[in-house]
Formats: C-alpha cells, sequence, structure tokens
C-alpha cells in the first residue's frame, strides 16, 4: 500500500497528457515486469479459455488509471485518492454476487463508513465545480478496479502475480501505443525519472504485491484494508507537493482509516 500510494503524488507531479502517462507507466512497468519474470523463470503461460478474462481485467485496469489520474489533475492528490476508496463499498456488494462468497453484513456498515467519508470530499453537486467531476471520475474509476479485483480473484490462484500483471500492462500498452504516437509525447524527454518511479515502485512493486495478498485475503477484506492508501499519499502529497488538505478532507480520512482498522482488527482475530 505504501508504494501504490506514491501514485497520487506523481500523478499530480508529471506534467503530461493523462493517456500519454498512463501509456508509458504501462510501457516502462511491462518491460520492468517481464525482465523480473524471466529472471524468476516465471511461466507466461495463460489457458486458452482464460484469455478473454485476462483481456476483460487489462482493459478495466486501463480504464481505472486514465479515469483516476483525470480525477487527480482536476482536484489534488487528497480528493483524487480519498475518492476512489468508494471501491470497498463497491467490492462488498459485488463480490457476494459474483464470486459466491458470504455475504458479511459488517461488510456493509464498514463500507457505509467509507461512503460517508466521501460525502465530506464533495463540495456541492454542481458538475461544473472540477472537484466535484474529480469525485465522479474517482467512483467510476472504483467501479473497475473493484471489477478488475474480483476477476483477478478468480485466477490469481492458477498463475503467478507478476505473470498476471504484465499481461495486464501489455494490453494496456497495446491500447494506448497510438496514443504515445498522435498526441503530444515529447514531455517525456524532462518527465521520465518520474514517470519511471511510478512504473517501478507503484506500478511493477506494488500492484503485483496486492494481488498476491488476494492469495490470504477475500477482495473485500483487502480493499477495505487498503483504504490506509490515501492517509500514506496525502502524507507524501503534504511532504513533496506542500497540498494541505482541508478540514472537510480530513474528517472524511479519517472516517475512511477507522474502517480501516476495524477491519484489520477483525481479520487478526
Amino acid at each position: 500500500m505504501l508504494l501504490i500510494s506514491t501514485s497520487g503524488a506523481l500523478g499530480r507531479y508529471i506534467d503530461m497528457p493523462v493517456p500519454v502517462i498512463i501509456g508509458f507507466r504501462a510501457l516502462f512497468a511491462g518491460v520492468l515486469l517481464f525482465i523480473f519474470c524471466r529472471w524468476k523463470g516465471i511461466s507466461f503461460k495463460i489457458k486458452s479459455k482464460d484469455q478473454p478474462i485476462i483481456l476483460l481485467s487489462g482493459i478495466l485496469m486501463g480504464l481505472h488509471w486514465i479515469t483516476y489520474f483525470y480525477a487527480l489533475k482536476l482536484s489534488n492528490v487528497a480528493i483524487g485518492m480519498l475518492s476512489i476508496f468508494t471501491y470497498p463499498v463497491i467490492t462488498a456488494l459485488l463480490e457476494p454476487v459474483l464470486l459466491k462468497t458470504k455475504f458479511e453484513k459488517v461488510h456493509l456498515l464498514l463500507a457505509l463508513l467509507v461512503l460517508v467519508g466521501i460525502y465530506f470530499l464533495v463540495p456541492d453537486l454542481d458538475f461544473s465545480n472540477s472537484y466535484t467531476k474529480a469525485v465522479g471520475l474517482g467512483i467510476l474509476s472504483a467501479l473497475c478496479y473493484s471489477l478488475r479485483n474480483l476477476i483477478m480473484k478468480t485466477k490469481i490462484t492458477n498463475y503467478n502475480g507478476s505473470a498476471l500483471m504484465w499481461y495486464q500492462l501489455v494490453i494496456v500498452s497495446v491500447f494506448l501505443f497510438p496514443i504515445l504516437i498522435f498526441m503530444d509525447s515529447s514531455g517525456i524527454k524532462d518527465q521520465w525519472l518520474p514517470t519511471l518511479i511510478l512504473a517501478l515502485l507503484t506500478t511493477a512493486i506494488g500492484h503485483t504485491l496486492f494481488l498476491g495478498s488476494f492469495k490470504r485475503f477475500s477482495i473485500t477484506t483487502a480493499s477495505i484494508i487498503s483504504s490506509v492508501q490515501p492517509v500514506y499519499g496525502i502524507i507524501i502529497g503534504i511532504i513533496f507537493l506542500k497540498e494541505i488538505p482541508v478540514v472537510s478532507t480530513i474528517i472524511g480520512g479519517v472516517l475512511i482509516l477507522t474502517s480501516v482498522i476495524i477491519e484489520s482488527v477483525r481479520t487478526y482475530k
């Protein structure tokens, strides 16, 4: 979660169009993860029956990143990161339906607590307000992320997490490669280092570790525990970007963190 949390500050800092950032992110991370998989002798073999699911998960991952980074550009690290954490709410509701797991009422209450936290992020319901747009894009990003995680839950026991992440990066790279050609991507000459950090720490290492955690937790548990991510992200934003959140954002963050602590204690017990 600490590694993935760097995405907020980096998304705000890197000065390039969002699809270009995500295109280079996927491309760089894909190369790094391929080298790692070859070094570890990890197999890339995927059964033909699983290929459509892997393709869908890659598309959802790309949509999640793009909508999330637009949310960051329209607001700040705190609003952007906290808004996508409606995804534990969405996951808690979808997991029993899609994966036929037992529905736990406590997850609904914790998800509601996260939702109340999100409420404090929206200044008003005026969609001409950039912060309102940012929260809306964050919720769309959360839906894509929840569906991707639930899809991956069905495959993580059959394949290595690094190999699955690599396939998703390849899919995102292929879909966004034309954008790298036709949009202005000249900024990469000055922005290659933060983009490389985004690819290595946030993506190749962070998301692979997160996928691996699905072997130990339900998706809902992993999602709610990962709600600590925006807290890390806000701290990183304060240190490196001097973005200090307002009181309402802090209240929302406290509510989200409370749900993380409750779920962590439940998991420990």
